[in-house]
């Protein structure tokens, strides 16, 4: 199995030192704070965060809402009266 895919990696490899231009490091991993690259991967990271915060806003108001809905329920179950006496 690893014979039928040694010559096509042979060949990226070959390609890879043969076109040193295709190889070379972006923008982010030279350093430059300045480039639109950077800038737009740093947008990406900050739109993902704020999208996981939503998320977890939202499980948060669920269980706050379960909370308030099952105190309610309870305050009204507690509210009524037993009656002595009923059906014989």
């Amino acid at each position: 199995m690893i014979r039928r895919f040694l010559p096509g990696a042979a060949a990226a490899i070959a390609a890879a030192f043969a076109i040193p231009g295709t190889a070379l490091a972006c923008a982010v991993c030279y350093g430059d704070s300045g480039s639109a690259m950077t800038v737009g991967m740093n947008n990406g990271i900050l739109m993902l965060l704020a999208v996981v915060a939503v998320v977890q806003g939202g499980f948060v108001a669920l269980f706050v809402s379960f909370w308030r809905r099952s105190r309610r329920l309870r305050e009204q179950r507690d509210s009524f009266q037993l009656i002595d006496g009923g059906v014989r």
